[in-house]
């Protein structure tokens, strides 16, 4: 499949067959008394949402709604490794002079989370300045409903290729682009090997070092001079929590991703419980509901590639080839890209 078609998700009843089976078998851990949220995702909250998984949740309502967005697939070679059939969503703007724009998400998130954002993105706002947009939103490789590799390597330079070659695929040969988590480093890495396509990036997962004397030593006077602000100084204590606190799956994820991958692809609640957390904890106070929390782990659970694939990308990015992107090279200086950061939660 070279050419763009397209796509309607359609799991096979057999999946979800074995998906209930699994539900009505699952067995739970013990939990200590008033743990809340210290050791993990609270036992009353899985027990809740599993129940509501096994008995209420539609995955076929849920199905029906991602049809009716504008879904397409086209197979897309990265330099090196066989050719993948990738999903994405395209949405085009009706005012000629449309801006197009790559949607990028990372882990644990998919391409829904574009959704709320395209009636506001199609079309420009009540302000002369304010442009509308051509939008693309790919589940990147292995993920959602696009296929993974099978082969060692597939890290940030052939996430960022496949991305580059889905939007000249689709005609657009100059582009901005906006990443979250891994769609930032990714978005990043594709303004670092392709600048004269990728004219402008939007993060909202903002990574850096503070300027030091060797590379730019007027910034590092200023920041060495300059007090933080309370927000800033909330920002760090924030960094510092999930560093000491938060962080232990990326290092699981980055070091041995197919031993996780058995226990998420055989247990849909050890999957649902691995997501939960992230949700809750990533998201400051946004009340998450059943359906949305499902609808997000079912699309992992369903997952093209299956559901240990989206862990590796953790792995390539921080063990890259010689001449490969290491994530820390995404949180550099990169020339001739110009660069939007969003901050959150807006306070």
């Amino acid at each position: 499949m070279s050419s763009i078609e397209p796509f309607t998700v359609s799991v096979p009843d057999s999946e979800l067959e074995r998906l209930a089976t699994k539900l009505s078998t699952a067995s739970f851990p013990d939990e200590l008394e008033n743990s809340e949220w210290d050791y993990g995702a609270p036992l009353s909250h899985i027990k809740r949402l599993t129940t509501y998984w096994k008995d209420q949740f539609d995955w076929r309502r849920v199905e029906s709604k991602i049809n009716e967005l504008p879904n397409y697939r086209v197979q897309i070679q990265a330099e090196g490794f066989e050719a993948l059939n990738i999903h994405f969503v395209h949405q085009k703007s009706n005012v000629v002079d449309a801006i197009p724009l790559l949607f990028c998400h990372g882990w644990p998130g998919n391409f829904l989370e574009v959704v709320k954002l395209l009636p506001l993105l199609a079309r420009p706002g009540s302000g002369k300045s304010t442009p509308a947009f051509h939008i693309v939103a790919p589940s990147i490789p292995g993920y959602g409903f696009s296929e993974g590799t099978k082969k060692k390597g597939f890290g940030l330079a052939q996430y960022a290729e496949t991305c580059h070659k889905l939007m000249q695929k689709l005609g657009y040969e100059k582009y901005v682009t906006q990443g979250g988590d891994w769609g930032c480093m990714i978005t990043r890495t594709m303004g670092k090997l392709y600048p004269e396509s990728c004219l402008a990036s939007h993060i909202n997962l903002p990574r850096g070092m503070k300027p030091s004397f060797f590379s730019n030593p007027i910034l590092a006077f200023q920041h060495l001079l300059t007090p933080y602000s309370e927000s800033e100084k909330r920002g760090l204590g924030r960094t510092q929590w999930f560093l000491q606190q938060g962080s232990g799956y990326r290092v699981l994820q980055a070091t041995k991703p197919q031993t996780l991958g058995y226990a998420l692809a055989d247990s849909p609640v050890g999957l649902l419980a691995w997501i939960y957390e992230k949700l809750h904890d990533w998201t400051d106070n946004y009340e998450w509901t059943p359906e949305e929390v499902l609808t997000w782990v079912s699309i992992y659970w369903f997952s093209t590639a299956g559901v240990a694939a989206a862990q590796r990308i953790y792995y390539e990015a921080t063990h890259p080839s010689p001449d490969g992107v290491h994530r820390t090279m995404t949180e550099q200086y990169i020339p001739h890209v110009k660069l939007g950061l969003a901050y959150f939660p807006m306070v």
